[in-house]
């Protein structure tokens, strides 16, 4: 995923995970800080149990019907239709995400997070941040209005974080709870790693720090509930989220992206049809700031044919062109500007101000539409001002429409830098200028005499169809699943009895199979599926194994095969046969 990041000019500081050891000991720590302080306390609770997978459930292993909204694949800890928080008791008609069959209820002990102690503080908080967009506010007050409830912290998982309470040896920390302590645990780990292991509290210390947080509509209540009632109960003075910038949902041709069922445009698959700044200033150009929005291939089509290569390509590539032709490649000199010309200048800093002002706002679909503004407006001021005829007439004068051009072309490679950071960098080397550049820097004129590389066109046209679009999708899709007979033919795929399984020490995740492969020929599979099986299940179990695989070490084990599994989501399922066969009969 970091490699399709930078692909997509993505820069982080710190990949990181919830899986990092720094993260696990800062959220146990946080959580013991947290029982110090008297918010967390146990109850025996109901809770949903499979009976068929023989283990209890985590809220979003149930699903069923929400019973504020009716949408009937609601999930046991957040609707995602009306976006409420649930009790997975509380779904009507509940199944069993793994196998579909009815939960029954069992009592167990588990450890809550006493959240409506913090009901006062939130509201005060949400209250006075005119930061939060209106929907991060009105969905967060209407669930303070509604009442906050203890939210359980603890977990009947085999993955995740071990609880660090007494008596809680066997549970796990709650995903959400676990989650959103990472902003914090990956500042931490970003400054130990670089050798300054105290510097991550300047940003969650210091007043004059701000922490900004880009999330969908349904992850709100995490972002301005449950992670600042948690940084307010450690009474360490964490600074709060100073903004939760929420998206509607983005579909596509008004269905809701699936992997699954193939609807929707993955980032990998995406880069195989177009440039990537294509998908970028599409993508912002219809973000979802204040209702869902939907995308489809004539809006793809459109936003490239008609904004890149129309407006903004075509006044780049003929401003470039014209010096290059009637100016030797240098910047030429102006004088005696007329009002037009300084009309067209004083445009230039005002959409260069509004962008800025936008970007301060995070409004990023009003941002970059004000840069596209402004070559619309150097289009208008070039077609105006002619200069293919004026220089016939008079040098001067398209001398002076060709500076002021440059003057926006320059501004652009800069304010265009946050949307499609790619094409401003090929403006700024066809300007020949570094790649480097401040904001600042669009309003810096580029001086007389400065020489300029070749122009090249930017963008081209999408001259295909909608339909031609979705079977170009559909063929990458085809040319990555799709395998010859003779490169199958190589995998050697048998019956396996699993001899022995058992527990992997300092991994939640795996397990160590001991496998009969035939003729008394026992193997060593790593696999990560404690979460799904506990190991006095496995053994005896008959799975589908590829035995010709080459080795890799795992937490210090060397995993020799790999057992088949079917996966779901987070629903991981062995494959095996119907009924038991020699062990080492080869699967065709």
């Amino acid at each position: 995923m970091s490699a399709l990041f930078k692909k997509w000019a993505i820069s982080f500081d710190n990949y990181s995970r919830t899986e990092s050891p720094v993260h696990k000991e800062f959220v146990r720590s946080v959580m013991l800080k947290i029982e110090q302080n008297g918010y967390i306390f146990t109850r025996d609770d109901e809770l949903p149990y499979c009976p068929k997978c023989r283990r209890f459930l985590p809220d979003r292993f149930v699903e069923g019907v929400c019973p504020h909204c009716g949408y009937d694949r609601a999930r046991g800890d957040q609707c995602e239709q009306c976006g409420r928080l649930l009790e997975p008791t509380r779904l009507i008609e509940p199944r069993c995400a793994i196998c579909g069959g009815k939960p029954t209820v069992k009592t167990v002990k588990h450890w809550y997070f006493d959240m409506p102690k913090f009901t006062d503080k939130l509201l005060a908080y949400i209250e006075g941040n005119r930061q939060l967009s209106d929907n991060a506010r009105n969905f967060s007050l209407n669930l303070l209005k509604e009442g906050l409830k203890p939210r359980p912290i603890t977990r009947d998982n085999k993955w995740g974080i071990p609880a660090p309470f007494k008596g809680a040896e066997d549970k796990t920390i709650y995903v959400w709870f676990d989650a959103v302590l990472g902003y914090v645990s990956a500042t931490i780990e970003f400054f130990k790693v670089h050798g300054d292991g105290e510097r991550w509290k300047e940003y969650w210390f210091d007043k004059d720090a701000k922490t900004l947080f880009f999330i969908g509509k349904d992850n709100i209540p995490f972002h301005t509930l449950i992670l600042p009632a948690l940084l307010m109960a450690t009474h360490e003075g964490y600074n709060l989220p100073w903004n939760v910038c929420t998206n509607e949902w983005l579909i596509f041709g008004g269905q809701k992206s699936s992997k699954s069922r193939r609807i929707g445009v993955w980032i990998d698959e995406a880069l195989e049809m177009f440039p990537v700044d294509y998908w970028r200033y599409t993508l912002i150009a219809i973000r979802p700031e204040t209702k869902d929005s939907d995308f489809t291939w004539k809006m793809l089509i459109e936003k490239v044919n008609s904004d890149l290569n129309d407006t903004l390509g075509n006044f780049i590539h003929r401003t470039l062109k014209f010096i290059n032709t009637y100016f030797d490649s240098e910047i030429p000199a102006p004088a005696n500007l007329d009002e037009s010309d300084e009309g067209a200048l004083n445009s230039l800093a005002e959409r260069v101000k509004a962008v800025d002002n936008a970007l301060n706002s995070f409004q990023l679909q009003a941002a970059l539409r004000e840069a596209v503004d402004l070559s619309r407006i150097g289009n208008r001021y070039f077609n105006e001002k002619k200069p293919w005829d004026t220089i016939k007439m008079d040098r001067q004068l398209a001398a002076n429409a060709l500076y002021v051009s440059a003057q926006i072309v320059k501004a652009l490679s800069v304010i265009l830098e946050p949307f499609i950071p790619i094409t401003a960098l090929r403006i700024r080397s066809l300007l020949n200028l570094s790649k480097e550049a401040s904001w600042d820097d669009a309003l810096k004129p580029l001086p007389p005499g400065h020489k300029i590389r070749d122009a090249e066109p930017l963008f081209a046209k999408i001259s295909a169809s909608e339909e031609d679009l979705q079977n170009m999708l559909e063929k990458i899709r085809e040319g990555r699943e799709k395998i010859s007979f003779e490169d199958f033919s190589k995998i050697d795929i048998r019956v396996g009895k699993i001899i022995k399984a058992e527990s992997i020490p300092k991994s939640q995740s795996l397990l160590k199979l001991t496998i009969d492969v035939g003729g008394g020929n026992f193997k060593t599979a790593v696999a990560g599926i404690a979460g799904q099986y506990k190991p006095e299940d496995l053994e005896g179990k008959y799975v589908a194994v590829v035995v010709n695989l080459r080795p890799k070490k795992m937490f210090g084990v060397e995993s020799e095969v790999m057992i088949l599994a079917a996966e779901d989501g987070g629903n991981v399922v062995l494959i095996g046969p119907e009924k038991p066969i020699t062990p080492g009969s080869k699967i065709r």
